[in-house]
């Protein structure tokens, strides 16, 4: 039970001066954050592109405490669009935000979160891709559907992400399995209590499959957010049961772990969009990356004894 442990670390300050300042600390999170510029990932995006993988950006950072530094979030995407632009590779690679990082969590948040938003996703369409609304803690919700809602009214294919874990997510992807919408499922990688999450990993894993099964029988395009094999496997299962065809849904895994399996089903036809985040603010992204998994976390602990 190491995960909500180390979610709880992933808050604290002084664990964060700690894993920072550890020498193999910058080896292992270039595992899973390979840049902190958008000079450094764009040779990611080229060779993705190029071996017929798709991405979704993440620039990372949510200890948002001005509304200076959320409107510099929106300037580092905004940048960002930029590049791909140039590059041409618009098309092949979408963006994922959290809010927070936007200044929700400020004063008057939802309404500054909202108009930081909107310029990114208006960029994006401009250069013919989009933009999903990441999922934090389940205390953000409300505002997160809310700003989804409001954005898709104008840029309908605005996505959004659910949680399995969470005991509302059900209900959610109900509402949310509608022609043109794009939803994530991810398992959920926060440290919810007991009163609205499922704390057992076969309990999540279920619901993981309910939710799936609502979103694949939907008129929406379903985002297969997981590394699990079983998982991976009844999504291919449940898509052929609804009548789905090779991208009418799509895989999304993360940066640096298991590729062998980006690939493979890039090359069966499946849509395969690997989760990219970058920039110099990577420590609450990278332990949740450890909390998810025990064999990160065990990746982790063998580099700093044979390394530190």
């Amino acid at each position: 039970m190491l995960g909500p442990v180390i979610l709880a670390a992933s808050r604290s300050d002084k664990m964060r001066r700690l894993v920072s300042a550890a020498p193999v600390t910058k080896q292992v999170v270039d595992r899973f954050i390979p840049g902190e510029t958008v000079d450094a990932v764009v040779p990611i995006v080229q060779e993705a592109v190029a071996s017929g993988l798709e991405l979704t950006m993440d620039v990372v950072g949510e200890d948002i405490t001005t509304p200076e530094q959320a409107a510099a979030a929106r300037d580092a995407y905004l940048e960002l669009i930029d590049r791909l632009k140039v590059l041409g590779h618009g098309t092949k690679a979408e963006m994922s935000v959290k809010l927070s990082m936007f200044g929700q969590a400020l004063e008057g948040g939802h309404e500054l979160a909202l108009a930081n938003v909107r310029p990114v996703v208006e960029a994006a369409a401009a250069i013919g891709t989009t933009v999903t609304l990441d999922a934090e803690d389940h205390t953000t919700l409300d505002s997160m559907f809310a700003i989804h809602e409001e954005l898709r009214k104008d840029f309908p294919q605005t996505g959004c992400v659910i949680q399995s874990y969470l005991f509302r997510t059900e209900d959610d992807a109900r509402r949310l399995a509608a022609a043109g919408s794009r939803v994530r499922l991810v398992k959920g990688a926060y440290k919810e209590p007991a009163s609205v999450a499922f704390q057992d990993k076969a309990d999540i894993d279920k619901a993981y499959v309910r939710v799936l099964r609502i979103l694949m029988e939907g008129d929406g395009y379903p985002m297969v957010g997981s590394h699990d094999p079983r998982l991976v496997a009844i999504a291919q299962e449940l898509a052929h049961r609804a009548g789905r065809k090779l991208g009418d849904y799509e895989f999304q895994m993360l940066y640096g772990i298991r590729s062998d399996e980006h690939h493979r089903l890039a090359a069966e036809g499946h849509r395969m969009r690997v989760y990219t985040a970058y920039g110099t603010d990577w420590y609450g992204y990278f332990m949740r990356r450890l909390a998810e998994k025990p064999a990160n976390l065990l990746f982790f602990f063998r580099s700093m004894l044979t390394k530190g």
